[in-house]
């Protein structure tokens, strides 16, 4: 059942947050949803983003400025939040990078995690098929992308299901979550010490394995992010594309940091990217 928290009319369409009970995360879970005046007169095609590490459904919908051009373009736009919250495991709340609102978008498998933070088919499955059923979108025709964390996996999501996201693209992404402290300790207290299980969330590895077959990949990075050498490391993704062919859009923005002022600043080229193939 779900529920609805808030709707306000913008740029002739609907921003609007909801909740539901969800069975993979085992908590109440929230969401936003922009949905383009052209909703109105039928199914438009859709994108999914994934935030960051401490972010909430929240961060996109203020900061973005998403909703304009996603009017323009008839497109809409979910934004899950970024982990289960209220599970009160043990230790969940005690770093910014690990438990709440740092899910990592993985199916963890060590306990107490691997019964509530099944982010990966939280949001492959079930909100997918909540959104596709619940919401004038065309489910055939969806694309996502993501910012840090969200930007790990939005491109691991999207390699790992090419069939169902059409399109990709990414923000500062966590680009190689097995070679960066965040992603060391993420992958470690979620998945367990067996480093071979974290290959399914590399999205360096995942290009090395599978490739992609879909549109360029799209990658703005700012030169001035504080993270961009310890953690975020995008000349590995480019290596992984030169090696298997897959063709790669890596834009470094001079000055740029890993703000929401960076993403506001070319989201519009995101959503035309996207757009322009969905």
């Amino acid at each position: 059942m779900m529920k609805t928290i808030s709707q306000n009319k913008s740029f002739g369409g609907q921003q609007g947050v909801y909740s539901h009970e969800s069975t993979e995360t085992g908590c109440t879970m929230r969401f936003g949803v922009y949905l383009p005046p052209a909703a109105e007169k039928g199914p438009v095609p859709v994108l999914f983003w994934l935030s960051g590490l401490t972010c909430t459904e929240e961060n996109f919908i203020v900061k973005a400025g998403a909703q304009r051009m996603a009017s323009e373009l008839g497109i809409a736009i979910i934004t899950p939040d970024t982990s289960p919250r209220g599970l009160n495991y043990p230790g969940d709340a005690d770093s910014y990078d690990f438990g709440v609102g740092a899910g990592f978008y993985v199916d963890a498998t060590e306990s107490p995690w691997s019964d509530g933070y099944r982010m990966y088919s939280y949001i492959t499955k079930e909100l997918f098929d909540l959104i596709a059923n619940g919401f004038a979108v065309d489910a055939a025709r969806a694309g996502i992308f993501g910012h840090s964390m969200g930007g790990h996996g939005a491109l691991t999501i999207g390699l790992k299901n090419p069939d169902q996201f059409k399109t990709i693209s990414a923000f500062s992404p966590i680009v190689s979550p097995t070679r960066c402290p965040w992603g060391e300790k993420a992958l470690a207290g979620y998945l367990g010490s067996d480093r071979a299980s974290w290959a399914d969330y590399d999205a360096t590895l995942l290009i090395q394995k599978h490739g992609w077959s879909g549109p360029e990949l799209l990658v703005d990075q700012g030169t001035a992010d504080q993270f961009l050498q310890e953690q975020l490391k995008p000349e590995l993704l480019t290596a992984a594309c030169n090696e298997a062919n897959v063709p790669l859009n890596l834009r470094m923005q001079p000055g740029y940091d890993h703000s929401y002022f960076f993403i506001a600043t070319f989201i519009e080229d995101h959503l035309r990217h996207h757009a322009a193939h969905l």
